[in-house]
Parts: structure tokens; C-alpha cells; sequence
């Protein structure tokens, strides 16, 4: 049994393993795991205390999927709901349908009667009204044109701050299943509507037991635009090893024409259980945890700039 975890994943990563200890799936782990992270205020990149869009709103996405059945689930846009992990579960499981956005996720949701909720913190808003009044930019090409952009769509967005994480964890349970679960609420003072990775099946997420798992964080049009977490999983498909199959797809990464490249990671698992995390950024860590561990490892992503 294991779990891994993006970095801030840390917060839930016990939770979900005992869920796998205690003979839960490894949907009910990354379900699990995903909840504690959007439930934490004090993570501005998750669920309640998600920095809003422009307009002040915050707005979530999640996708799910069950590495056993090619199932999958996935919310975007949702307003007032803090777990979209979970209404992305139950897109999977009661609707013939993978994704549902804006309105209409909103209105499943309270048809499964999930309560809604104020998401944008005090801490929150005060952070959104900061980067509003001007607040440094981050020393990265790619973040500072994409504010430049910012601007000239809305004027009054003067340096938002640096673009946000997403929380991803990938599970394997007893029996060998894998699932993958991401959360996010999103670049922060994205334009409204904006739909990163997170909630695409293929890009920024993707699980097949026969193969592995991957998740993406960072520049979700990046991972869109090569279909990222997928091509990990066929490059492992392919015969390449997992370092090989992250290394092949984060060279496509870099050399993709994008005056808004920025910082992009990913988190991968093979169906042997091993695992790694990549970023073109260094310093970048994530987190694991196999069932014999008393506490999870927090350990360095493989710098692939």
C-alpha cells in the first residue's frame, strides 16, 4: 500500500493511509487525503481559503479516477462548494458524464446534498486585495508576462501574486488498485471561468492499473496542451521505466513555444509502486508514504529545467 502526495498533500497524507490500513480503496484514500487539504484554511491553493479570480471569486476544480476501471469524475468552476474532490466522485459514479462546470456542477452538487459554504477566507480576500494593490512580482519570465497579460484584460489587477499549486495524490491499495485524485482552486486572479488541468482527464490526471499514475501542478495550460499526465502513462505503457517516461514528457515541457511557461511538476507512480516527482524548478519536494511508515517522507523532485 502506498500514497504519494504533492508537497502540500502532506497535511492529509496520514489520513488517506488509513484508509488503505483499515481495507479502504485507494478512491476512498485519494478522496480522503484530498478533503484534508481543501478543508485546511491556512493552504491558499485548495478548497476553503483558495485565492479567488479576478473578480474576487473563488472557484474550484477536481477530477478523480479509478486506475481499475478507467473511471473518472471531474467539477470546474464550482463556487460554494469546499470539497470538489468529492462532487467529482459522485459525477463519476451516479452521472454518465466525466466533467461538469460552473452552474451545473453546482446544481449536482446540491442535488447530492452537499452544503454550501463560504470559501473565501478573511486571510483570503485580504491576500486578493494585496496583490490587487500591488504586491512584487516573482522572478520568473513566464509569471510576469502572464501578469502583464492580467493587466491589460483588467487594469485594476496590478501584480497578482505568483500563479497557484493544485494538491494531487495518487494511491495503490491492498489489492493493487490505483486512483488519482487532484484539487485546486487555481492560478490566483485568474480570468473568470478559467478551467487549468485539474479538472481534465488526460491532462493533469490519469491512472490505469495496468500502467501507473501521474498528476500535474504548475501551468495547467502546459499539461493541457501535451495531454501530460496520460502520455506519462503511455510512455509507461511503452516499456520505458518510470524515470524515463517523467524525463521524456518534461523535455516536452521545455521545449513547448509558450511566452507563459512557468513552474510545472508532476507526481508519478508505476505499477510496481515505485514513484517519483519532477519540476522544472528547483528545490521542488513531494511526499509519500508506504503502510509500514510511521510518519510520510517529504523528498526532492528530479530538476528537470
Amino acid at each position: 500500500m502506498l500514497v504519494v502526495a504533492s508537497a502540500n498533500g502532506k497535511v492529509g497524507i496520514k489520513a488517506a493511509m488509513d484508509v488503505l490500513r483499515a481495507g479502504g480503496s485507494a478512491l476512498d484514500a485519494v478522496e480522503v487525503g484530498c478533503r484534508v487539504v481543501e478543508d485546511n484554511p491556512e493552504d491558499h491553493t485548495v478548497g476553503t481559503g483558495g485565492l479567488p479570480n479576478l473578480l474576487g471569486e473563488v472557484e474550484l476544480d477536481a477530477s478523480i479516477m479509478d486506475g481499475r476501471t478507467l473511471a473518472a469524475g471531474a467539477v470546474g468552476a464550482v463556487r460554494g462548494f469546499p470539497n470538489p474532490i468529492s462532487i467529482a466522485r459522485k459525477v463519476m459514479e451516479a452521472l454518465p458524464h466525466v466533467l461538469l462546470v460552473g452552474p451545473g456542477a453546482e446544481r449536482f452538487a446540491e442535488e447530492c446534498g452537499f452544503a454550501r459554504r463560504q470559501l473565501l477566507t478573511p486571510e483570503a480576500r485580504r491576500l486578493w486585495e494585496d496583490r490587487l494593490r500591488g504586491i512584487g512580482v516573482p522572478d520568473d519570465p513566464g509569471i510576469r508576462r502572464y501578469l502583464e497579460r492580467m493587466r491589460e484584460l483588467v487594469p485594476q489587477a496590478v501584480n497578482p501574486e505568483e500563479p497557484n499549486e493544485t494538491v494531487n495524490f495518487i494511491a495503490v491499495d491492498r489489492e493493487g488498485n490505483i486512483a488519482c485524485g487532484v484539487s485546486t482552486s487555481g492560478w490566483a486572479l485568474k480570468y473568470p471561468g478559467r478551467l487549468g488541468d485539474s479538472p481534465i482527464i488526460g491532462a493533469g490526471n490519469y491512472a490505469d492499473n495496468r500502467y501507473g499514475a501521474c498528476a500535474c501542478t504548475g501551468r495547467g495550460e502546459t499539461a493541457i496542451r501535451l495531454g501530460v499526465a496520460r502520455t506519462v502513462v503511455l510512455y509507461l505503457k511503452m516499456g520505458l521505466g518510470l524515470e524515463g517516461a517523467v524525463r521524456e514528457v518534461m523535455a516536452e515541457v521545455s521545449a513547448l513555444p509558450d511566452p507563459y511557461a512557468g513552474p510545472f511538476s508532476l507526481i508519478a507512480v508505476d505499477r510496481h509502486g515505485n514513484h517519483i516527482g519532477a519540476s522544472n524548478r528547483p528545490n521542488a519536494t513531494y511526499v509519500f508514504m508506504a503502510a509500514d511508515m510511521a510518519e510520510p517522507a517529504e523528498v526532492p523532485r528530479l530538476y528537470l529545467p
